[in-house]
């Protein structure tokens, strides 16, 4: 489990520094290109963060890894600090902070939707546009699909659900029946 009080204290210190210096999306970018990089392969982050493996030659993985990434000397320095203080563990949820205030900082709102069918860019773009509206921020779809919910689609952008599914529609309907409200 990640620990996120850890986390958001590293990200809002490289936020800020990022701010000072206008470069904090490439900060962004470079930890969560990292993150990925260590998610997708699991031998790269065994080999960076098991004890078994001496400390010099961790950093001189991590090195030659912050080279290969080309990232930003900021992102490199935080990075060897997380090596540093036995926390590179966290850097998933560094990235994962960062995200989130980065996101507040540029208002932007992040959707998870639901449909039972594919949707092409253009109703895709619709309904990003009714989001926007909506929630008065620029609106990051991820959408899904899910036949489950037999029709319609659900969306999700932070505290705001839209449930138009025909599955909840029909729950309802049997809730109501149940009852005897629908006659």
């Amino acid at each position: 489990m990640i620990d996120m009080t850890v986390a958001r204290r590293y990200a809002k210190a490289l936020l800020t520094l990022g701010k000072e210096d206008a470069h904090y999306k490439e900060y962004g970018e470079g930890l969560s290109g990292f993150a990925h990089l260590l998610e997708r392969e699991p031998e790269l982050k065994d080999a960076l963060l098991n004890p078994i493996h001496g400390r010099e030659d961790r950093n001189k993985l991590l090195v030659r890894m912050i080279e290969l990434l080309q990232l930003p000397p900021m992102v490199s320095n935080l990075l060897q600090l997380l090596l540093d203080k036995h926390r590179l563990n966290t850097v998933e949820g560094v990235a994962i902070a960062y995200q989130e205030m980065l996101d507040e900082v540029e208002n932007v709102r992040r959707a998870k939707v639901k449909t039972a069918i594919f949707l092409d860019d253009a109703t895709q773009d619709r309904l990003r546009q009714t989001l926007e509206k909506l929630t008065g921020s620029t609106v990051v779809m991820e959408v899904e699909e899910d036949p489950s919910i037999i029709g319609g689609l659900m969306a999700k952008v932070g505290d705001l659900v839209l449930d138009g599914s025909v599955r909840t529609q029909i729950n309802s309907l049997r809730e109501s029946l149940i009852k005897g409200e629908v006659l």
